[in-house]
């Protein structure tokens, strides 16, 4: 090979190598540098998610780990440095469509504040998207950040800490001896459902139920109505009471309440 050749071959090498950094760069301007990759707080939910990246629109598997203010994703679950994360605060997070071309891919997208808009730093506001490996796993992923985005609004009541949500409450209104939506969903059942056969047996309507949930983890209040079905109501609070993250009766409390009945 000439010299010249040698040349042209060194700076071709050269300038592929620049433009792979800058697409790298590109990408992750549009993610927030690890705001604490070392932090101590307890993960909230952790797996292996695959993000879209935005300029090459190929799939990354990589580690997500949520907390409280940010989603974190790692090459691999044992990195103790993250390789970037997505604010959480203001933003929302939508299960995308299962497409007929692609059947298979369970998708979901987290669109921060100010979508489509660049805040004083620089970073695009686009959505991520990204992709679960089933149907259950992405809906389990969808409830765990939309209780984060919504727990500081008063919201994100299910599968939050008992003591966590009577907490919040009394910081957002009247004080209460139980959360709002179990003396609602209660006081409904007392009132309309004490007859009904199948209570607590009977499942209600799915979309209803969801809607419900949903309603409540941003932190309405829903009004139960004389057209509202008793057993949708029914299935809300066994949801509730079943997404704890222990029981009625705490593990601390659970002996202490054994010894009544001697």
């Amino acid at each position: 090979m000439t010299v010249g050749k040698r040349r042209m071959a060194a700076e071709k090498k050269k300038t592929s190598a620049t433009r792979s950094k800058s697409m790298v760069l590109g990408e992750l301007s549009r993610v927030s540098r690890p705001c604490s990759p070392l932090d101590q707080e307890k993960a909230l939910k952790a797996g292996w998610l695959k993000r879209q990246r935005s300029i090459m629109k190929n799939w990354q598997l990589r580690w997500f780990v949520l907390r409280t203010e940010a989603l974190y994703f790692y090459k691999d679950q044992d990195e103790t440095k993250a390789q970037g994360c997505i604010p959480l605060q203001g933003s929302q997070v939508n299960e995308l469509p299962v497409s007929q071309d692609e059947p298979g891919r369970y998708l979901f997208e987290i669109v921060p504040g100010g979508a489509g808009e660049k805040d004083r730093t620089g970073i695009s506001h686009e959505s991520f998207q990204l992709m679960a490996n089933s149907q259950s796993d992405m809906e389990d992923w969808v409830r765990a950040i939309r209780r984060v985005i919504w727990a500081p609004l008063g919201g994100g009541v299910f599968g939050q800490h008992l003591e966590e949500t009577m907490l919040c409450e009394v910081q957002c209104g009247p004080e209460h001896l139980v959360p709002v939506l179990v003396e609602q969903c209660v006081s409904f059942i007392r009132q309309h459902g004490l007859q009904e056969e199948g209570l607590f047996r009977a499942p209600g309507q799915t979309n209803h139920v969801r809607e419900l949930q949903d309603a409540f983890d941003r932190g309405e209040k829903p009004v139960f109505d004389s057209t509202t079905d008793i057993h949708t109501v029914a299935s809300l609070l066994k949801l509730y009471i079943r997404e704890l993250p222990e029981p009625i009766i705490p593990f601390s409390k659970y002996t202490q309440f054994l010894s009544c009945w001697y």
